[in-house]
């Protein structure tokens, strides 16, 4: 499984124009599976983004998780984290999950993103727009 968490001061996402989820401060995660992807290894995922530490506190150091700023989570599935761009100018998507096992992992890892902060979603397989403004810029690529 990869992720993209990127801090947020909002995100949006729209399918066919209608906001399907929106979020104030907090993380956009795009999420990638891959086919040897479990429950387990979500579960794993979702503890160590509930517990990730980049928001700053009073100090300015970067030392506050999700729960300590009253953050949300925004999550889109991306099955194109798993591109292999290593032959020609076409990129390959054979790594990532097919989607009748990425749905339900993807499900199961919003749901336990949920036990660690208000979780908004995308929805699965289909065309988005996603809106948000960068806090920081602050990137973390994670990967189980």
């Amino acid at each position: 499984m990869r992720t993209v968490i990127q801090r947020v001061n909002f995100a949006r996402v729209r399918v066919n124009g209608k906001i399907v989820g929106e979020i104030g401060k907090g993380f956009l995660i795009l999420a990638g599976f891959a086919p040897e992807d479990s429950e387990e290894s979500c579960a794993k995922a979702a503890k160590k983004i509930g517990g990730l530490r980049i928001f700053s506190d009073e100090n300015d150091k970067i030392n506050l998780a999700l729960g300590d700023v009253g953050g949300e989570i925004l999550c889109i599935s991306q099955f194109t984290l798993y591109a292999d761009c290593a032959h020609g100018n076409r990129p390959s998507f054979t790594n990532a999950a097919r989607p009748e096992t990425a749905e339900p992992l993807y499900e199961f890892f919003c749901n336990a993103l949920s036990e660690y902060a208000h979780t908004e979603r995308g929805i699965f397989g289909a065309d988005m727009k996603v809106e948000l403004e960068n806090d920081g810029p602050f990137t973390v690529i994670t990967e189980t």
